[in-house]
């Protein structure tokens, strides 16, 4: 066992953070306060940064053990000197910016290191990323800052140039598959189909293979670019896919909003059944529910976002069919209706409707109303347009 063996796929990548390791134990040069790990969603960047810092502060001489206590709670979240920041709203704020200032101006307690990983650093502002700046520009000795991101252009570029760039690919699906496999236990065959569909994104791959009701809902999206025949048709199908991510976002976080709330009126030793509470409670429950809010927001948006990745998947299969009838597809299961769509659009009509998407995909990723991006997306998708 080693704690690379999660990091799927990406060979040369961890012969890199392994060779940083052996750098910080004095065995040559490599290693630097600052890293940027950047790759495709569902490449497994948090995965790659998290293995790393455990094989920073492992116990044993070959480190990356994964079986010796700090291997095993940097990977469960909690080891002492390790803190990961991840943020459900829609960018990280300068508070949280700056909370982690002073605790990486620590030295580590109990291990070799203290590492500060910073999920989805593409979603610090300028007053969130100035903050984060004074940290890694002045680096306290045996402080680590561990960045992760789609890419380098993501990154605030007063940022990016403080920090030794690793980049992660998109896994093979058979490796995905053998995790699948390997880890969870799932059928060949399930997690063969689970790694094709989610195009190797793992930690979808992993849904599609568990959860039945995730394979129905992507099954009913990626019929939705063949049954868009008309304007009214192209409204409704813009609304449903925006009601299933509102539904799944609500089935998501319903308990665990109703969990938070009442670990809190616990915490603040109120009545959960008085009609009114304490101004000071009603002052915390609010600033609760506005966190639950934003939280909302982000996973109904990035729920639209994979809906739209599977509708592309649809297009990129008419596109390959274009130029070879044999090729394999992400949708094989669907191969009669998309060769069906192969004669109702040409290669030019399919690359205008991949751009619409994609122009979706931007309009939502910059705060447009999501019901009227759609909208806009399903009328340009329309097989009589």
């Amino acid at each position: 066992m080693s704690v690379w063996d999660e990091v799927v796929g990406q060979g040369p990548t961890v012969e890199v953070l392994r060779a940083a390791v052996a750098s910080a134990r004095g065995q040559g040069p490599g290693m630097t306060h600052a890293w940027l790990f950047t790759g495709p969603p569902g490449s497994g960047r948090s995965v790659a940064a998290r293995a790393f810092a455990a094989a920073l502060e492992c116990e044993q001489a070959e480190p990356g053990c994964g079986t010796c206590h700090s291997c095993r709670t940097v990977l469960q979240g909690t080891h002492a000197d390790v803190t990961a920041l991840r943020t459900e709203g829609l960018q990280i704020s300068v508070d949280q910016t700056r909370e982690l200032l002073p605790l990486a101006a620590r030295r580590p307690s109990v291990g070799r290191w203290r590492v500060v990983i910073i999920e989805d650093s593409d979603r610090l502002n300028e007053s969130s990323g100035s903050a984060l700046l004074k940290g890694i520009e002045e680096p306290t000795e045996r402080t680590v800052w561990l960045l992760c991101a789609p890419s380098v252009d993501d990154v605030l570029i007063t940022l990016r140039s403080r920090c030794r760039h690793v980049g992660l690919r998109t896994p093979p699906p058979d490796a995905v598959a053998e995790l699948l496999v390997r880890r969870e236990g799932v059928d060949p065959a399930m997690a063969a189909y689970a790694a094709r569909a989610a195009q190797s994104h793992i930690g979808m791959a992993r849904r599609l293979a568990v959860d039945e009701d995730a394979r129905i809902r992507r099954r009913d999206v990626v019929r939705v670019p063949m049954n868009l025949r008309g304007v009214g048709e192209s409204v409704l199908h813009a609304a449903n896919l925006l009601a299933t991510a509102t539904a799944e976002a609500q089935s998501a976080t319903t308990d665990r909003d109703e969990q938070e709330r009442a670990d809190l009126l616990r915490a603040l030793g109120a009545d959960p059944g008085a009609r009114t509470q304490p101004p000071h409670v009603r002052g915390q429950l609010r600033d609760l529910e506005k966190n639950q809010k934003r939280r909302a927001t982000r996973f109904v948006r990035d729920m639209v976002d994979r809906s739209l990745i599977d509708i592309l998947s649809v297009y990129r299969d008419v596109l390959v069919l274009h130029a070879d009838p044999a090729a394999d597809l992400v949708n094989a299961e669907m191969r009669a209706d998309l060769e069906r769509m192969v004669r109702a659009l040409s290669p030019e009509q399919v690359l205008q409707r991949m751009d619409a998407v994609r122009e979706a995909r931007d309009r939502i990723g910059a705060n447009v109303n999501v019901l009227l991006a759609l909208e806009a997306m399903t009328l340009r998708l329309r097989l009589d347009a």
